[in-house]
C-alpha cells in the first residue's frame, strides 16, 4: 500500500508541474502577443494622435502676423499741447440689422462694451506775445481755448457681450465696426456733455499760473 501511494504521489506531482509549466508558458506566451499587438498598434495610434493634433489645429488655427520690415513715416510735426484733463468713458452700445418680424430668421443684432478715453488741453503754440499784458505788478495772459485732443476707444478693454444672428444670415463684419465708430463718437460727446472743456481750461489756467510764479509773476489774471 505504501509503494502504491508512493506512486500516485509521484505521479501526482509530476502532473502539477506539468500544469504549471503549460500555464507558466500561457501566460507567457498571452503577455508575448499583448506586447507584440501593443507594438504592433503603437505606430497607428501614433499616426491617429498626430491627425487629431493636426484637425485641432485647422478647426482652431493660430493667428500668424507677419509684419512688413519696412516702416515709413509720412509726416513728424512737434507738438506744444499742454494736456490737463483725462478722461475714462464707458459706454454700450447696440448694433443691429433687419429687426422685427423676421429678425430671428435674417436679422444681426450684437451689444458693444465699449472703453474709451479723452484728453483734452491748449495747444500753446498759439500763444504770441500779444497774448500777455503788464500792468504794474500784474501780468494778464490770454490762453487758447481748451480742445479735445484725443477721443478713442481702448481696443483691449472694448470687446462684444453678445451677439445674435439670423438663421439665414450670416454675421455681418461691418456691423461691429459700424458699432465702434458710434461708441467713439459717444464717448467723445459724453465727455463734451459732462464738462471736460472747460475743467481742461481751468487746469490749464492753475498749471500757466504756478509757472509764471517761478517766473517772478506772483499776481497773474487770465483774460
Amino acid at each position: 500500500m505504501q509503494q502504491k501511494n508512493t506512486g500516485f504521489n509521484l505521479v501526482g506531482l509530476m502532473l502539477v508541474i506539468l500544469l504549471i509549466t503549460v500555464v507558466g508558458s500561457t501566460i507567457y506566451l498571452v503577455v508575448t502577443v499583448t506586447r507584440t499587438i501593443d507594438s504592433a498598434l503603437s505606430p497607428v495610434q501614433n499616426v491617429n494622435n498626430m491627425l487629431s493634433t493636426q484637425v485641432s489645429q485647422l478647426l482652431n488655427p493660430t493667428p500668424t502676423v507677419i509684419p512688413d520690415p519696412v516702416t515709413i513715416i509720412r509726416e513728424v510735426q512737434s507738438l506744444t499741447r499742454l494736456e490737463t484733463i483725462q478722461y475714462s468713458v464707458e459706454k454700450i452700445v447696440t448694433a443691429e440689422v433687419n429687426q422685427g418680424v423676421l429678425g430671428p430668421l435674417f436679422g444681426d443684432r450684437l451689444l458693444l462694451v465699449a472703453h474709451g478715453f479723452v484728453i483734452a488741453g491748449v495747444d500753446l503754440a498759439e500763444i504770441s506775445v500779444d497774448d500777455f499784458r503788464l500792468a504794474g505788478d500784474t501780468l494778464y495772459v490770454s490762453l487758447p481755448e481748451a480742445e479735445v485732443f484725443v477721443a478713442t476707444l481702448n481696443n483691449e478693454n472694448s470687446y462684444i457681450y453678445d451677439r445674435t444672428t439670423g438663421v439665414f444670415r450670416k454675421s455681418d463684419p461691418d456691423l461691429e465696426t459700424a458699432a465702434r465708430r458710434v461708441a467713439e463718437q459717444e464717448i467723445y460727446n459724453g465727455a463734451i456733455e459732462d464738462g471736460i472743456l472747460e475743467q481742461a481750461q481751468r487746469n490749464a489756467e492753475i498749471f500757466m499760473e504756478r509757472l509764471f510764479n517761478t517766473l517772478g509773476y506772483m499776481r497773474v489774471v487770465f483774460e
